[in-house]
């Protein structure tokens, strides 16, 4: 089969002007994100429960360096059948429709303003403009089912996979320009696209069954530090670091190490 030659004047016209839109309108879309966003209340609450989960989870990973009767007494304060903190929460139901935020509704309404309605609008813009360009083409073979994938809007069955078609080209910039996005807006961006549907699923998850996680991630955390067996870990450090021989360095040794 004959290789097949693209003109010099797609990469001036239909290469570049892809790329360029592409990254105009992620600054575009992460400046006009900072101005719409809203700054979110942190509610006492929802720190405390994140609190008290962190602490139950310290205790279970550190009990063996606190005596027995200080673990016991901490599971106590936590996981107590009648005035336990996690029984406590647990005992009081929750309406499933007052974990409807108003607020984070707004949010997900901006997020989709913002993000998925311009990217539909200007991905039909471009499969208008650029309709049936070959763009370009990777430098390794694919097999077939790239096809559909890298030649969105060309129907040739005998074209060999590795041409990208113009469609498939805003697609690949779309999601590949975060390292530029990173470069010139900083890490926490609201530029890359991948983030952004990913943080607006988080949002929509949240926003359904935010105050239902708190008694859910009690319940797990309860189980999770009731099976606990408290096992002693510095109970024999000093006959340990007594039988070393002199000049002995123990953080050398990755058996004492972990005591340290």
């Amino acid at each position: 089969m004959a290789e097949m030659l693209l003109d010099p004047s797609i990469r001036m016209w239909v290469i570049l002007p892809i790329v360029l839109i592409t990254l105009m309108f992620g600054l575009v879309r992460h400046y006009l994100t900072v101005l719409l966003k809203s700054q979110s209340e942190t509610k006492l609450e929802d720190v405390k429960n994140t609190q008290a989960v962190l602490r139950s989870k310290h205790l279970r990973e550190n009990a063996g360096y606190i005596p027995k009767e200080s673990f016991l007494t901490r599971r106590q304060y936590f996981n107590h059948e009648e005035s336990g903190l996690f029984k406590q929460e647990n005992s009081s139901p929750q309406n499933p429709f007052s974990a409807m935020d108003p607020g984070m509704a707004m949010e997900m309404m901006k997020g989709t303003m913002t993000n998925v309605l311009p990217m539909i609008v200007i991905g039909g813009w471009i499969n208008w403009t650029f309709s049936g360009f070959i763009a370009t083409k990777v430098p390794f073979p694919l097999t077939l089912r790239f096809k559909g994938m890298l030649q969105r809007g060309i129907e040739l069955k005998t074209l060999s996979s590795s041409w990208v078609s113009s469609m498939s080209w805003y697609f690949l910039n779309v999601f590949g320009l975060r390292s530029i996005y990173s470069l010139i807006l900083g890490a926490d961006n609201a530029a890359d696209q991948a983030r952004q549907m990913a943080q607006q699923m988080s949002f929509q998850g949240a926003g359904m069954t935010g105050k239902q996680n708190a008694s859910q991630m009690f319940k797990a955390e309860w189980e999770a530090l009731q099976v606990v067996q408290h096992k002693d870990t510095l109970a024999k450090v000093e006959e340990t670091l007594l039988s070393q021989p002199p000049g002995f360095v123990p953080f050398t040794d990755p058996k004492l190490k972990k005591l340290f």
